[in-house]
This record gives structure tokens, sequence and C-alpha cells, in this order.
């Protein structure tokens, strides 16, 4: 049974205030905190900001008092059941967006809510989302943003992340395999482009100044050893008036897809994600159709939101998802988007935000779900490693229990 629940303003890895909620049972104290992107689209759940003078309007008190006035009176004293507990949220939110209470108190209480049930059942979280789920476990393949772009850096190309996707045979040597490329990719940066290229962005990857994209696709692979890229466009944007802005050049839809179909060609690129503006469903399919069985990944387009899915899916946009917990603003409907994914066929990327916390959350929730791929930055800063640290573990418990 739920006995207290209490939100409050904590910071996140840019500095700007987030949610964390403590949510206590006759079992113990659960806590969470709460992601914010940087690089958001416009059909995303709505995270509530102060908008005040503290913290340049960015700060999440209004939130909080959400939390402590409104949902604890709503599921104090209520059994620990997420599917109920989220349900509660929503109705009492009472709009599409979350826009109400706010995704991030919302989201909050969800976590908190799926920890403190994991811990009822005396199963590790990861298990437990398995079974709540109904999705069969797996331990995901990294994807390591380890040049950032775009928003993420204020570097000189348009395109947010640029992730190696190392093909060992297990999560450790994965992870051992990128660090390894991080460490060779700084020295290759330093004599090209001087050191202070190396420093890193939001999400821990290096902030080149490179001139292009495809600059920075060479650099990646002169290093590349068994290691593919996956590109995140975020075409969104950089897009105005029905043209890209890419570097100096506009290019409208055509252009780009011939872009994308050079690219692809020229280096080992297995994915790109967001490559077209997010409204642009036929757009996508034109991309789809001519571009071949390259993982052609949903992020804005879809927002996690399962409406947003079967419409692309009806346009045959994509075939692969960018999961993130807080685009949709509850754990039980990021479950029902992955379910659908896995109806569709479509690969799944449970991903983190720029805005990170040391919460590692997303770690459980990737193997729980079954997640093919799992994106938390590079392996730098704390709070990306938290992730990775977390997935080691459940790595070796698994294979522990399986031997």
């Amino acid at each position: 049974m739920i006995k207290d629940l209490k939100a409050r303003e904590i910071l996140d890895s840019r500095g700007n205030p987030t949610v964390e909620v403590s949510l206590s049972t006759d079992k113990g104290e659960f806590v969470s905190s709460v992601p914010s992107g940087a690089s958001t689209g416009m059909h995303e759940a709505k995270e509530l900001r102060d908008n005040d003078d503290r913290y340049m309007g960015k700060g999440v008190l209004r939130a909080v008092q959400n939390i402590n006035e409104k949902i604890k009176p709503l599921i104090v004293g209520k059994e620990v059941d997420p599917s109920i507990i989220d349900k509660i949220m929503i109705e009492a939110d009472g709009t599409k967006d979350k826009s109400g209470l706010g995704a991030n108190s919302i989201l909050g209480v969800s976590m908190s809510v799926f920890r403190a049930a994991a811990n009822e059942k005396n199963m590790p979280l990861f298990d437990f989302l398995s079974s709540f789920s109904r999705l069969e476990k797996n331990i995901p393949v990294p994807c390591f943003n380890i040049v950032n772009g775009g928003a993420h850096s204020g570097g000189g190309v348009s395109f947010q992340e640029f992730m190696i996707v190392p093909s060992e045979e297990s999560f450790k040597e994965n992870l051992r395999s990128a660090v390894e490329f991080t460490h060779e990719l700084e020295e290759s940066i330093a004599e090209s482009y001087g050191r202070e290229s190396t420093n890193i962005g939001d999400e821990g990857g290096f902030v080149p100044k490179a001139e292009s994209e495809k600059e920075i696709l060479k650099l990646l692979e002169k290093e590349g050893k068994k290691k593919s890229i996956i590109i995140d466009v975020a075409a969104t944007e950089f897009f105005d008036e029905g043209k890209y802005s890419l570097g100096k050049e506009r290019k409208d839809r055509k252009e780009m897809i011939a872009f994308y179909k050079e690219i692809v060609s020229d280096f080992s690129i297995i994915g790109i994600e967001d490559p077209l503006e997010e409204n642009d469903f036929s757009g996508w399919k034109e991309l789809r159709e001519e571009i071949g069985e390259l993982m052609i990944i949903g992020d804005d387009l879809l927002a996690t939101n399962v409406e947003r899915m079967e419409l692309a899916r009806k346009f045959d946009s994509c075939n692969a998802m960018i999961l993130k917990i807080n685009q949709i603003g509850s754990v039980s409907e990021a479950i029902e988007a992955a379910k659908k994914a896995k109806e569709f066929g479509w690969s799944i990327i449970v991903s983190h935000r720029s805005g990170e916390t040391n919460d590692d959350f997303i770690a459980d929730f990737a193997v729980g779900v079954g997640a093919n791929y799992i994106k938390s930055g590079a392996p730098k800063r704390g709070e990306r490693i938290a992730k990775y640290n977390r997935l080691l573990k459940i790595e070796e418990d698994t294979l522990k229990i399986n031997q």
C-alpha cells in the first residue's frame, strides 16, 4: 500500500530544474527523477515549467506542487498497482498532452510506482517490467552518441547525433569497444581540429569544428572497427518554409533524400533517425522506398504515441522507433507503445534525453520490454554512464541465472 508521496525540485545534467519523486510503501522508499529534452517534438507530452523569474522560467515548482497537493491525495492508501495508478493520474490530468498536471509530474510518480511494484513482487525492475508488459526480455545493443551536433552542441553541423554501434558478443564487450573507440577518436579529433574540439556536448559526445556531416562520417569510418553508424538528423530542428538548412545549403525533400542515398552508399550507416520533418509522413514513405532496408527511425514523427505510430504504419513511414518514456509521460503508456512496435515488426531503440539525471530506470525498461537497442549518450558523463553501468549488472545477473 502507498503510504506517502513527496516531490522536490532538483537539477538535471544541464543544470536545469527537474522533478524528483519519493514514494513510500510498507516496504521502503522508491525514488525517481525525470529527464528533459532539448530537441523536443511538437507532439510530445507537455512538461510543466513555472515560466517565472526563477531559473530563467525553467523551474518546476508547479509540477512539484501538483504531485504534493493533487496527485498525493488520489493515490495514498491505494495498492501498488502501476496500471491503476497511471490511469488515476491520466484521468485526473484530463488532457491529451498531459498539460494539466504536467508530464513531468505524472512520469516521476509512475516510475516510482513501478519500482515499488517490483519490490512488492521481490523482482528486479527489469523482470517486473517484462512480466507486466508480457514482452520477452532482451539485453539491448548500445548506440553511443560519439559526436554531438545540432541542438546538443553549438558546433558547425546540423545533424544532431552521430552514433557508433559496436557488434561484439556481449553488452560488456560492446561498452569496452566503445570506450576504446572514444579515446582513439579523441586523439584523431585533436590532431585534425585542435584540442579544443575534444570538448563534449550535452550527451557526452565530441563537438569538433567540422564544416559538414560528411566530414564527421569520414572521421568515424577512419577509426571504425566492427562498428556501424546511426545518425539522428532531427530534421525538424532545421526545417523552415519547406526547406532544410544543411550547412550553407537549402535543400528540399527530394534533395535531402538524394543526400541520404549518397551517404548511405558511402558510409556504414545502418539507421537514420528523424530524416525529414515530423509531420511529413508521405515524405518518409518516399525515403523508405528510395533507400531500401535501412532502419528509418521515428522519434519526433512518433513521440512514443500509439496514435502517431498507427498513422506512420498506415503510410509505411518507418520501420523502427525511438521510445522515450517522458515523450508520452507514463510508464504504462510507454509499454503500450513498445507492444505496438512489436506488433508492427519495428525495431525499438529506448532513449535517454539530453537533460538527464543519474536515474537508471531506462536501462531496466529497455531490457524489460525487449528493446533491440538503447541510446544513452557517449561513454562519458556520469548521468550517461549510470545507464550503461546498470546494464552491465543486469547482464551479469542474467548470465548467472542462466548458467
